[in-house]
């Protein structure tokens, strides 16, 4: 066996060192596919290559097996495996920032707390890449409790110093501080807390939540469970009272049988079912405002057209309200058929209205379509509209017919990536207003899969790494790790 050794080459033509290689290979490929599926590590020892090994007895046979059992699998390999990896997905991302058009990026940013309580910070980017416009997971850092907008930039420029990335470069910052959309400005908070009271009260133990699922299917309910309401995201509150109303004769029956009668009430009192049923409307109207906003790739085009057209229909919902007329409110309308709305609901309705538009001139101010005219549609623009250094580049751009074909059968993320070479001043101006986020929807998608990681059984896990795997799209090169990784093991 000695002799065999010495006979073998180790460099990278040696039969030796390619047999290792491909060892370390498929350990990688492993480790990142555990990664992505958001698995704790120790899957590998519980159920990967158990189930590999059979498999390869079964179909390859033994010695199959025993090549199989030489892959590199254990819980400290795979997050050793998953750090490389991560490292080197940072080190395109960073590489590929360094040389986007005109150094440009945007990011967004926003804190949220795991599952032990911790807050963590995760930010994303996005910038050019090639002819396409990329978005890119940043890091996750965690935040001390009791944070401020302070230490929240001390990491963020800790990154920046330590990726040597320039502040000069950002051309947009999306980060989120909405107030509560719903607020104590009127009588429908009340409400909302009793809501979630009657919720948190058939949900606070197994024997309640079972007797009202037997219950709901005795009574032919289409749902047979309440949602519960979550702090941390507001949205979740309009699915919990759109449920609480559906189920509200079963409710009312299951508070009855339990003696609750304090909480039974409120199911027979109409000043309260009718700010409930409006509440059912005004979250469901806002939660297709939100999910019109989310998405991969939003610009702030596709923003200030969907905000403009909400902030009208709540105008239009004021007017109307003032008038008498609910109609465009499905809940309200359905339990004032055989009952006139109370005057003192409708009133809180119209002031509802009028402040949830107040706060969301304040949280979304006007902004100026005239200076994104140019990024829309540059052929309409009238040259002498546009600051001097741009009119002979955009008086060219305006007559060259094949700038007019690719425009029109492209998106205007699409297009603009592909004229850099061609006009670089006015692709510049457009992309520091095409590349800011205009909401912090991959953060949010970011905290879903931190909650996936992060559980109960692996709440002290470094997730920043296993997040980077499962959230980037750029893809790690695993030969060139598994290749670095043979060098140093056979030095």
């Amino acid at each position: 066996m000695e002799e065999n050794v010495k006979r073998q080459r180790l460099d990278q033509s040696g039969t030796l060192f390619q047999q290792h290689k491909r060892l370390t290979e498929a350990s990688y490929a492993v480790s990142l596919l555990i990664a992505q599926q958001k698995k704790p590590h120790t899957v590998r020892e519980t159920l990967i290559k158990p189930c590999a090994l059979k498999m390869a007895r079964i179909l390859l046979g033994e010695e199959a097996e025993k090549k199989f059992n030489k892959t590199s699998l254990s819980n400290n390999t795979v997050q050793r495996r998953i750090a490389d990896l991560s490292s080197d997905i940072t080190g395109q991302v960073i590489a590929e920032i360094k040389d986007a058009a005109f150094g440009l990026f945007s990011i967004q940013l926003d804190e949220s707390t795991d599952v032990s309580s911790c807050s963590q910070l995760l930010a994303f980017v996005r910038y050019v890449k090639g002819d396409s416009i990329k978005e890119e997971f940043l890091f996750c850092r965690s935040l001390e409790r009791n944070i401020r907008a302070v230490d929240v930039m001390e990491k963020v420029t800790e990154f920046f110093d330590h990726e040597e990335l320039n502040w000069h470069n950002v051309c947009g910052v999306c980060t989120d501080g909405a107030p509560a959309m719903l607020g104590a400005k009127s009588g429908f908070q009340d409400v909302l807390e009793q809501v979630i009271k009657i919720v948190n009260d058939v949900k606070s133990s197994a024997l309640n939540s079972r007797l009202f699922k037997q219950l709901c299917t005795e009574m032919d309910s289409e749902h047979k469970n309440l949602l519960y309401s979550t702090k941390v995201r507001w949205l979740s509150k309009g699915n919990v009272v759109a449920r609480v109303f559906e189920l509200r004769e079963e409710m009312q029956s299951s508070l009855q049988m339990q003696e609750k009668h304090k909480l039974e009430a409120s199911f027979h009192e109409k000043l309260w079912v009718f700010p409930l049923a409006y509440l059912v409307d005004i979250f469901d109207q806002l939660n297709r405002l939100n999910l019109q906003l989310q998405g991969k790739g939003t610009t702030i085009i596709q923003f200030i057209d969907t905000l403009s057209a909400f902030k009208q229909k709540l105008e239009n919902w004021k007017r109307k309200a003032e008038e008498g007329n609910f109609t465009m409110f499905e809940s309200l309308s359905e339990v004032t058929i055989n009952e006139p709305l109370n005057p003192g609901v409708a009133k809180d309705v119209v002031t509802h209205l009028s402040c949830l538009r107040e706060e969301f001139l304040q949280y979304f101010p006007e902004i100026g379509r005239e200076g994104l005219v140019l990024m829309r549609n540059p052929f309409l623009v009238k040259v002498n509209d546009v600051q001097d250094d741009l009119q002979d580049e955009l008086i060219e751009f305006q007559n060259d017919s094949g700038c007019r074909d690719v425009f029109e059968a492209s998106s205007i993320s699409e297009f603009w990536p592909k004229m850099m070479g061609s006009y670089p001043n006015i692709v510049k101006e457009c992309l520091r207003k095409l590349l800011p986020f205009a909401t912090t929807y991959l953060c949010e998608s970011g905290f879903s899969t931190l909650v996936q990681l992060k559980t109960k059984a692996q709440n002290h896990l470094e997730c920043e790494a296993d997040l980077r795997c499962a959230l980037s799209t750029t893809e790690p090169r695993i030969w060139k790790l598994a290749e670095n990784s043979e060098h140093l093991s056979l030095k």
